[in-house]
């Protein structure tokens, strides 16, 4: 499975390449060429290793999950050519060490899940056009966040990271209106590039749409349609059409308030055989002062208690939300409603992060237990970084206590 995803995507890539030099034709072939060829002399190489250690204790399992990995990824970026870049990046990644965790690959099912599994792949590989006045266009395996990749991104805390086989076509109609539209014909989930269970790709027929306006200097509105359609996973195929505030008030130069009110509706879409309507809501208000910024939030999926009936976000960048222990990757048939405050601040060279959440369930009542996150982070050496990252789940009536702590090291060059 996955040579032949990849191959699938070089043909493209070099197809792709094949058609610039092609066009070189028209003002004089050989210099055309030697402009090409200066485009990808002048390109960028970047060597990213991204070490991370972590640690998972679950209750109803007898053993830990000790996941000790090292991702190494290469990228290159070309020099512009007539308009026209080149972008290949390629991923590898392997455990550092014996592999005692489930890694979704590997059959250590007598350990807790951590979904990094082993395998080298081509994570992004496309070209991009800018030769239209205010226009980006992007073509090929690559990455894709949208707004705060509430429902669409690409779960960069996971070694492999989610890419997309994709057009997408960026548009400023204005300084303070902009536009995207992205067909996707293949997602390149975390569990790849080998298959198995969960799948490590899903085919699709997908268009996603968003367009946000300033309406001030400090204020934008965000409009978006998600169309999802999935060949061999049908439950997962729904149409999320939804509006975001979001804003700032300024007090002085050091105070402010940052304020976020969204809400989307989501149904069923295409081949899902379950027909379904639910809601999301976000609110969120906080108070920044200088380095250090507290919010408070209260975000809801609906369900109703039905089988497949719940809100749900198969392409999001889920650890981000909901609790780092990342016992919500699936919302419950009741759906859920999480009650969170977060504190944020620098001091001296280490930025530190510490959340609560409250969760329950949106219908049938019942609470689905608590959660308290903390991290530290440093930068040095000016290619470093360090970050030490703890999670702890309290189960009550959903899943099961679990704490993770993780250390993690990287380096770009």
């Amino acid at each position: 499975m996955k040579q032949r995803k990849n191959f699938r995507v070089m043909t493209v890539w070099c197809a792709l390449t094949g058609l610039l030099l092609g066009a070189t034709a028209v003002n004089g072939q050989e210099e055309a060429e030697s402009s090409f060829a200066q485009a990808l002399r002048d390109g960028s190489v970047t060597l990213a290793l991204r070490y991370r250690y972590e640690l998972v204790e679950q209750d109803g399992f007898d053993s830990d999950a000790n996941a000790s990995t090292l991702r190494t990824r290469l990228t290159y970026n070309s020099a512009d050519f007539r308009d026209f870049s080149l972008l290949l990046e390629m991923d590898d990644l392997r455990p550092v060490g014996d592999d005692r965790f489930n890694s979704t690959r590997n059959g250590n099912t007598s350990r807790p899940v951590v979904a990094d599994p082993k395998g080298t792949d081509l994570n992004q590989a496309g070209i991009k056009y800018t030769g239209f006045a205010d226009t980006e266009i992007m073509f090929g395996r690559q990455r894709i966040n949208h707004a705060n990749q509430r429902f669409i991104g690409g779960v960069g805390w996971r070694q492999n990271e989610q890419t997309y086989d994709a057009l997408e076509i960026s548009h400023s109609i204005s300084d303070s209106f902009q536009a995207r539209y992205t067909y996707i014909t293949n997602v390149n989930r975390i569990f790849g590039p080998n298959s198995g269970v969960p799948a490590g790709d899903l085919r699709s027929s997908s268009h996603l749409l968003d367009a946000s306006y300033d309406l001030t200097d400090a204020v934008t509105l965000t409009g978006y349609g998600y169309l999802l359609d999935f060949d061999k996973a049908a439950a997962f195929s729904t149409q999320t059409l939804g509006l975001r505030l979001a804003g700032t008030h300024e007090f002085n130069e050091q105070v402010s308030l940052p304020y976020t009110v969204e809400y989307a509706r989501q149904g069923d879409y295409a081949d899902n055989p379950i027909g379904y309507d639910a809601d999301y809501y976000l609110l969120e208000a906080g108070l920044r002062w200088a380095s250090y910024n507290v919010k408070l939030g209260y975000e809801v999926l609906e369900g109703n208690g039905m089988a497949g009936q719940a809100f749900r976000t198969p392409l999001a960048t889920l650890h981000a939300f909901q609790g780092w222990a990342d016992k919500f990757l699936a919302t419950p048939s009741s759906g859920i409603e999480d009650t969170y405050v977060a504190f944020t601040g620098r001091v001296g060279s280490v930025n530190l992060v510490a959340v609560y959440h409250d969760f329950s369930a949106n219908s049938g009542g019942g609470s689905h237990g608590d959660e308290i996150d903390l991290s530290a982070g440093w930068s040095f050496a000016d290619n470093f970084s360090l970050l030490l990252k703890y999670a702890s789940y309290s189960a009550d009536g959903f899943a099961t206590d679990t704490d993770k702590f993780w250390v993690m090291l990287s380096g770009s060059f």
